[in-house]
Order: C-alpha cells, then sequence, then structure tokens
C-alpha cells in the first residue's frame, strides 16, 4: 500500500519537473554588438589588474635586460 503511493507520488513529481523544465518564463536575449564589447572590456581590464598585482608583488622576481 505505501509503496503504491510512493510510487505514485514519484510519478506526480517528475511530471510536474518535466512540465517546469519545458516552461520557461523568459526569452533568452541576444547579445548585441556593444554588449560584446563590454564583456570583452571587462575580462580585459581584469586580466591587466590581476598582471600588475602579480608584477607588483615582492616576491616576484625580475630580470633586467
Amino acid at each position: 500500500m505505501v509503496m503504491m503511493g510512493l510510487r505514485r507520488l514519484v510519478m506526480i513529481l517528475n511530471s510536474k519537473i518535466r512540465f517546469l523544465k519545458m516552461k520557461k518564463g523568459y526569452d533568452k536575449i541576444e547579445k548585441s554588438e556593444s554588449m560584446r564589447v563590454e564583456v570583452r572590456s571587462r575580462k580585459a581590464r581584469k586580466l591587466i589588474e590581476e598582471t600588475l598585482k602579480i608584477a607588483d608583488s615582492p616576491y616576484t622576481k625580475t630580470y633586467a635586460f
């Protein structure tokens, strides 16, 4: 008896999960060219910041050429 109720509950939950996966509450927004440029510039600034932090570290060995 208990197994039948548990099996039915699992089936109901599975169907609700499938329904929620199919139902998207939004439309995906395509990135414009300006958004892509902004993302690239943020990544570049972050990379430059990390590089400068490493270069300014007292533990970084620098060599004069």
